[in-house]
């Protein structure tokens, strides 16, 4: 038998962001997902994909959330590649304390790579006029 799961907790950070009681650098957003910069970005154009619907995780999310918010995360790749000439993507979900969750709203990173640059550390937070000019850059990769 799996251990409970918490319960989801509504007032969470990210859904302050989406509720717009909380500023955030905002990308893309559809029906389904809303997508915003890291504030403490361990890339440039660190990104996170975050489904409207409610769920602490993967672990309790509604799998239709789910496909919604991964087509979001393709889409979103896609545009960061070309916006930050990336040679890559490293695509996380972390999932409860143990798997390095830290908010608890379901939500993706995706992270522009490129050959021989390592990602910076966790829990720093970054230039908020270099994490602003990044999202326009993807916005303008995603042509909205």
């Amino acid at each position: 038998m799996a251990p409970s799961i918490p319960a989801y907790d509504p007032n969470n950070v990210f859904m302050k962001i989406m509720r717009g009681e909380l500023p955030s650098h905002k990308v893309y957003e559809d029906e389904h997902t809303f997508v915003f910069m890291d504030i403490m970005p361990r890339t440039e154009g660190h990104v996170l994909i975050v489904p409207k619907n409610g769920s602490r995780n993967i672990l309790d999310a509604n799998p239709a959330d789910l496909a919604n918010a991964i087509r979001t995360v393709q889409k979103v790749a896609k545009a960061a590649m070309t916006a930050f000439k990336a040679d890559g993507v490293s695509i996380a979900q972390f999932s409860e304390p143990a798997g390095g969750q830290v908010v608890f709203h379901t939500h993706f990173h995706v992270l522009p790579r490129w050959v021989g640059i390592e990602m910076g550390p966790p829990g720093i937070k970054g230039d908020d006029a270099k994490i602003a000019e990044n999202a326009r850059l993807l916005r303008e990769a995603l042509g909205s």
